[in-house]
C-alpha cells in the first residue's frame, strides 16, 4: 500500500479567498488521475495555510466551509482520501467544539501550521489539541506556515521566502516545543512534521553538542533527554522531495519507522522522481514498503 502523507486539496469556497491557491489546487479527479497512474492508494489531505482567513472574516468562517468540503470530497471518495481539519486559532473558546465536529465529520487528521502570527505550538492553547489528538490517537500535523514565517519582518522575497523562512518556522516550532516541555506532556501525540523537519536533520548533531556543552554550564535547563532522543521519535514526511542526500540526512536523525512519504502535491506534481527516491535508495523492500504508506497507515488505524 502506497500512502501519500502530504498532499494538498483547496475547496473552491477558500481557493477564491486566496491570492495563490487557484490555480489546479482544487482538482480532486486530476489528483485521482494522478494517484493512480502512479499507483498511490491512499492520499492525506491537508491545509497548506494561506491568506484566506483574512479575506473570510477569521478562521471560524474558514473552518465551517473547508473542514465541511473536506469531509464531503472524502465521502464522495471512499478509501482514497483521509481528511486533515482546521482549527479557529483566532477564537480559542470555539476550538473543542471545532474538534468534536473534525471527529464527527470523520477527519482523522489534525492539520496544523507551525506558527499563527508569530505564536508557536508551544502556546498553552495548544495543550487542548494535543490532549484530544492524543485521546482520539489522531495524528498532528505540522504544515509550514507560509503568513508571515519566521524572518519575514526582515525579508520578504518570493523565492527566499518560501526556499528558506518556511521550512526555518517548521524547525523553530520543532525546538520551541521540545523547549517548553510539549513532546514530555503529550508524549501520547504522534506529531508529524512537514519537509523533514525543515533543517533538523542537519542541526541535529549542533543540537545535541550545544545542548551538552550548555547544560555543562548550567545555561540551558534539563530537558531530560537529549534533543536528538526527541527527534528520534517525531514523524517527518518528505514533502516531494527528490534529493537522496535529503532522505539519507533524515535518516541520521531518525530511522525507517519515523519517515513518511508525502508528494507534496499540487505543489510538486513529479511523482515519479519523489517516489523513486525511496525506491532506489532504500534497500530493503520491508523498510521501503514502511516509508510509502505503512508507518502512515499504522498512525490511522
Amino acid at each position: 500500500m502506497t500512502v501519500d502523507a502530504h498532499s494538498h486539496y483547496m475547496p473552491p469556497g477558500v481557493a477564491e479567498n486566496t491570492a495563490f491557491f487557484k490555480q489546479y489546487w482544487s482538482d480532486a479527479d486530476g489528483q485521482l488521475r494522478a494517484m493512480d497512474e502512479h499507483h498511490i492508494d491512499r492520499a492525506v489531505l491537508l491545509y497548506p495555510t494561506s491568506d484566506a482567513y483574512l479575506n473570510m472574516g477569521g478562521w471560524q468562517p474558514l473552518c465551517r466551509i473547508y473542514n465541511q468540503k473536506i469531509a464531503e470530497l472524502v465521502k464522495t471518495h471512499p478509501g482514497r482520501f483521509i481528511g486533515g481539519g482546521i482549527l479557529p486559532v483566532d477564537a480559542s473558546l470555539a476550538i473543542k467544539a471545532e474538534l468534536n465536529r473534525i471527529k464527527d465529520l470523520g477527519l482523522k487528521v489534525l492539520s496544523l501550521a507551525s506558527s499563527y502570527e508569530g505564536k508557536y505550538l508551544d502556546d498553552p492553547m495548544f495543550d487542548e489539541v494535543f490532549e484530544f489528538a492524543a485521546k482520539q490517537k489522531m495524528p498532528v500535523h505540522v504544515h509550514p506556515q507560509i503568513m508571515n514565517p519566521i524572518g519575514s519582518a526582515r525579508v520578504q522575497d518570493p523565492l527566499l521566502t518560501p526556499v528558506l523562512e518556511y521550512v526555518f518556522d517548521v524547525s523553530m516550532a520543532i525546538g520551541k516545543m521540545m523547549m517548553s516541555g510539549v513532546f514530555s506532556r503529550h508524549a501520547g501525540v504522534d506529531f508529524i512534521f512537514a519537509h523533514f523537519g525543515g533543517v533538523l536533520p542537519i542541526v541535529k548533531e549542533r543540537f545535541d553538542s550545544t545542548y551538552g556543552m550548555l547544560r555543562r554550564r548550567e545555561f540551558v535547563k534539563d530537558l531530560g533527554k537529549t534533543p536528538g532522543e526527541y527527534f528520534s521519535r517525531l514523524y517527518f514526511d518528505m514533502s516531494g522531495t527528490r534529493s537522496a542526500g535529503a532522505l539519507q540526512t533524515a535518516l541520521e536523525m531518525t530511522d525507517v519507522n519515523h519517515i513518511l512519504w508525502g508528494s507534496d502535491f499540487p505543489a510538486n506534481q513529479n511523482l515519479k522522481d519523489s517516489l523513486s527516491v525511496v525506491s532506489k535508495h532504500i534497500l530493503s523492500a520491508e523498510q521501503r514498503s514502511l516509508i510509502l504508506g505503512e508507518n502512515m497507515h499504522k498512525l490511522l488505524v
